[in-house]
């Protein structure tokens, strides 16, 4: 039998019993105040092919399940009585993320506005499956209890892990995380954590969060590349996850691979660096502390990665053709910064005119973002 949690959302969310937790109609609605909250009902009016009497009636609908709050109207000089302005209700659901990196276990809390409740990286001192599954049953027993969350409000759970898709909920993760490879992910975290999960890479759950929270909000088409002890990168074409034919699009690992002068730009080989020059660099956590960007060992890790990530931006440019490349993950924006300074695109011209190279931009959305995107995945489905 095929896992699939959408069949496990608990039945009270849902519009009927066997029915979906929203319908079409009411997800247009529900996403565009996740993205725009304060519309109106006279604003929504004008951007669905629905009937005035037809939207009034799923807002109400929306009302009456918690789902959406009425806020006090807008100020208006034109004749009738105003339409009040709508918001998501925090408090009608929640949602959790996990992410498993090669040496962080990232665990995140975020409420049916999307708002982040809480989020944590922990260095782990177990990558095995029972030291990784009791630290963030843990975590995630003392944060419900510090912020009041019912249990039977949770939608559900994301889990990222590094390492590409084989079949099903199984994956192919570093040696670091030989415990979780080709595992059936899905039924084991389900009966785990007693509620429905969402498998996915790291990078994509990363890209998901970019889509929702930070440069998909106004760039519909982009990739988000997520530096960490590895490198990985996720794709999101018209604020939707591309996954590509193999479920295995962003991997970019195989542009290093057959020829061993070009680096992988990731964090492994900076820490590696820093400790030949000297600096005590025991995990990521030290680099995400603060390093003087200016130190010698820094210096000579851009110089190293640049050729490779420059690699990574032309494959994008050239395949996929983004909006923009978001710079994200475990990397500290000063030294995103100084990868994006070094960046030497080869422009197209043609008539004088160049092809349009994507934006390069850096993610204000924290060293977390993987564990963000995966609390995002249960939202997403359900109801965005």
């Amino acid at each position: 039998m095929v896992y699939d949690p959408r069949g496990l959302i608990d039945r009270r969310f849902h519009r009927h019993p066997d029915g979906p937790v929203v319908s079409f109609n009411e997800r247009q609605i529900l996403r565009a105040l996740q993205r725009e909250p304060g519309l109106s009902r006279a604003d929504l009016t004008g951007r669905f092919d629905l009937t005035q009497q037809s939207l009034h009636r799923i807002v109400e609908q929306l009302a009456s399940r918690g789902m959406i709050r009425l806020g006090a109207p807008k100020s208006t000089s034109g004749r009738g009585q105003p339409s009040p302005t709508l918001y998501l209700q925090p408090s009608f659901a929640h949602s959790w993320g996990i992410s498993l990196n090669s040496e962080t276990l990232g665990i995140a809390l975020m409420d049916f506005a999307g708002n982040l409740v809480a989020d944590e990286l922990h260095v782990l001192r177990s990558a095995t499956q029972s030291g990784v599954l009791t630290l963030a049953s843990q975590r995630m027993a003392a944060l419900s209890q510090v912020h009041g969350m019912d249990r039977a409000a949770c939608l559900g759970l994301g889990f990222g892990i590094v390492g590409y898709w084989v079949e099903g909920t199984r994956f192919a993760p570093p040696l670091t995380l030989r415990d979780w490879a080709m595992v059936e992910l899905g039924p084991l975290l389900c009966d785990w954590f007693d509620r429905p999960v969402w498998i996915e890479n790291t990078a994509n759950t990363a890209a998901v969060a970019e889509a929702f929270l930070g440069v998909g909000r106004r760039i519909p088409t982009f990739a988000h590349i997520s530096m960490n002890h590895w490198l990985g990168s996720g794709l999101i074409q018209n604020g939707e996850l591309w996954l590509g034919g193999n479920n295995n699009a962003g991997e970019f690992f195989s542009l290093y691979e057959s020829e061993p002068r070009v680096r992988h730009p990731a964090l492994k080989r900076l820490m590696e660096l820093m400790h030949d020059d000297g600096t005590h660099i025991h995990n990521i956590s030290d680099i995400l502390r603060g390093i003087d960007t200016e130190r010698p060992a820094v210096t000579r890790w851009i110089a190293e990665a640049l050729p490779g990530f420059n690699r990574l931006l032309a494959a994008l440019w050239s395949v996929f053709d983004p909006q923009a490349v978001v710079l994200g993950g475990q990397l500290p924006p000063a030294l995103a910064q100084r990868l994006i300074d070094g960046v030497n695109l080869p422009i197209l011209r043609r008539y004088d005119i160049p092809r349009r190279a994507p934006k390069l931009l850096i993610s204000d959305l924290g060293p977390n973002v993987s564990a963000l995107g995966a609390a995002v995945f249960p939202l997403r489905v359900s109801a965005f």
